[in-house]
């Protein structure tokens, strides 16, 4: 299990809030990190593939895709997770979409409607294949 205290902190960089009672409609693109505690009906982007994170509150809803290295959802989604580093669903948590992600955590109650898919498996995949058809070019 990860380091909680570690979890907790925040990703370099500065603090972008979209506040209960706030509805933003449209695609999200940001650097550093991202709370929603309101709606988006929009894509969400993260700008920065390493350090940036999302985390949806409970009050929170997104409706469209997460691309993120780091999301905490315990609020509700509607739209497929992309989740390059680790993704952590908490107790109130409510995904209707797939995700994708490398690791994850998962607490009691969260729920997920969708199909969960770990990006370093098929990357580890990929690499086999290559490893593979170089070593069939070196000997051909």
């Amino acid at each position: 299990m990860r380091d909680k205290k570690k979890m907790a902190g925040i990703s370099s960089g500065a603090t972008t809030l979209v506040a209960e009672g706030t509805q933003v409609v449209g695609e999200i693109r940001f650097h550093g990190n991202l709370e929603i505690e309101g709606i988006v009906n929009g894509n969400i982007i993260a700008e920065d593939p390493e350090n940036a994170r999302v985390r949806i509150l409970q009050s929170g809803q997104v409706h469209g895709e997460v691309h993120a290295p780091e999301v905490v959802v315990n609020g509700l989604v509607e739209g497929d997770l992309f989740v390059s580093k680790h993704l952590e669903l908490a107790s109130k948590a409510v995904v209707q979409g797939n995700v994708h992600y490398d690791s994850i955590e998962i607490e009691k109650g969260a729920q997920v409607n969708g199909s969960f898919v770990r990006n370093a498996a098929a990357a580890k995949t990929v690499d086999k294949l290559r490893a593979v058809d170089s070593s069939e070019m070196a000997t051909a």
